[in-house]
């Protein structure tokens, strides 16, 4: 043990050093400038998942993390569509989905806003645009305002999605 002290004497703190503040941190102070301007109140979303693999649902859950910390920002998740200003929808939908996803989008307020979420949610992905099992993208049973592209998306691209389209609300 005392060797091992004495080496780590010798040898001092290899480390590296902080990484310098990412572009990350930029774009969450837009967004959160941007919900408190455009709503004048926190943000808040409902995850419709449509069909998907779950892919894009852990980079979501992704933002609840300290890094991205979504709920600092002021965007919270909901339980319920009556109490949404978003939808963020992820996968192909499936057949059984589509009056459901139907549904959660007329409960939703107006104005509300639509974010697809991954290949799937903008153009069916590996599942193909219409087929016996899906109706393809979510653009196919509900308007849809932002698309974030990516199989999954970075939750940074989710972000922006997010951003994009609380600036059109504008």
């Amino acid at each position: 043990m005392l060797a091992l002290l004495k080496q780590i004497a010798i040898v001092g703190i290899k480390t590296e050093r902080a990484p310098a503040p990412a572009e990350d941190g930029v774009i969450a102070a837009r967004l959160q400038q941007q919900v408190l301007r455009t709503l004048g109140r926190a943000l808040a979303i409902r995850h419709v998942d449509a069909g998907s693999c779950n892919g894009c649902e852990l980079e979501i859950h992704a933002l609840g993390n300290p890094y991205y910390n979504i709920e600092g920002l002021g965007i919270r998740f909901v339980a319920s569509p009556r109490h949404a200003d978003m939808l963020l929808v992820t996968g192909p939908v499936s057949k059984h989905m589509a009056i459901a996803l139907q549904r959660t989008y007329d409960a939703t307020p107006e104005p509300r806003l639509v974010v697809a979420i991954g290949d799937c949610g903008a153009c069916g992905g590996i599942f193909g645009e219409d087929s016996y099992a899906t109706c393809g993208r979510v653009a196919n049973v509900i308007p849809v305002d932002v698309v974030v592209p990516g199989c999954p998306p970075p939750p940074i691209e989710i972000l922006r999605g997010i951003l994009t389209a609380v600036q059109r609300r504008a």
